[in-house]
């Protein structure tokens, strides 16, 4: 869990700041949405101040989620990876968002570059194996550049590709794009780096993969999994 220290010199009280940061980054809400819906509890902020304990504390609240879950899914997850890269305008200029999923959704890595070639591919691939291992099939598209850096890696052999059976990875781009859209875009590239983790961290904790049971550790109800939030927000 976050530290008390982490909270110290704030006023507000460590359940509201998690709440109103959590709020943001799970649904597709803008900022001035999140203040709108903290003043019908009765809880006075700006959206201005909403921005600034994302920055500050979006992060940690990330990396507890991840913490928590890495260590169950070293055993569950090496099994089938889908690979997939989204363009997304950061400034005017056009950017590439790298992600991968395991066999049920659980979202490995988000990583963002400014070209969509070998080396952006390899860049990636990398940091995704030095995290997690090396899965036993890699599903991706027929971009050529996958096929290069794999061959490269010594891990050409577990690559898979065919039609719609990479719809698992590009159907979690969805709701990363529903946030997109709600924060009107990306000034920078380090913001939109930044807030890719965060979200598929939190995307994670409310990943249920109802119609799935190959991983009986994760058989979580809806019910559990908010109580479990309740449980961050206490602090």
């Amino acid at each position: 869990m976050t530290r008390p220290a982490s909270f110290k010199y704030f006023k507000t009280s460590t359940e509201i700041i998690r709440l109103a940061v959590m709020l943001y980054i799970r649904s597709p809400l803008s900022l001035r949405n999140v203040e709108d819906l903290l003043h019908e509890r009765g809880i006075d902020v700006s959206h201005e101040t909403v921005r600034y304990w994302w920055n500050r504390f979006g992060p940690m609240f990330a990396a507890e989620i991840r913490r928590k879950r890495v260590q169950q899914l070293r055993t569950f997850s090496k099994w089938k990876w889908h690979v997939d890269e989204v363009s997304v305008k950061v400034n005017g200029k056009r950017h590439y968002l790298w992600r991968a999923v395991d066999h049920e959704g659980e979202v490995l890595e988000a990583v963002v570059t400014k070209r969509r070639n070998k080396a952006a591919a390899l860049k990636f691939l990398k940091k995704l194996m030095k995290r997690h291992g090396c899965a036993e099939e890699i599903v991706t598209d027929r971009f050529a550049s996958y096929k290069a850096a794999l061959r490269e890696m010594g891990a050409l052999e577990k690559q898979q590709t065919g039609r719609w059976l990479n719809n698992r990875v590009e159907n979690s781009h969805l709701p990363f794009r529903r946030r997109e859209r709600a924060m009107q875009r990306f000034r920078r590239m380090r913001s939109l780096q930044k807030f890719a983790s965060v979200h598929s961290s939190v995307y994670n904790h409310f990943n249920q993969e109802r119609s799935l049971a190959s991983r009986d550790t994760f058989k979580l109800t809806r019910a559990a999994a908010l109580s479990e939030w309740r449980q961050l927000c206490s602090g």
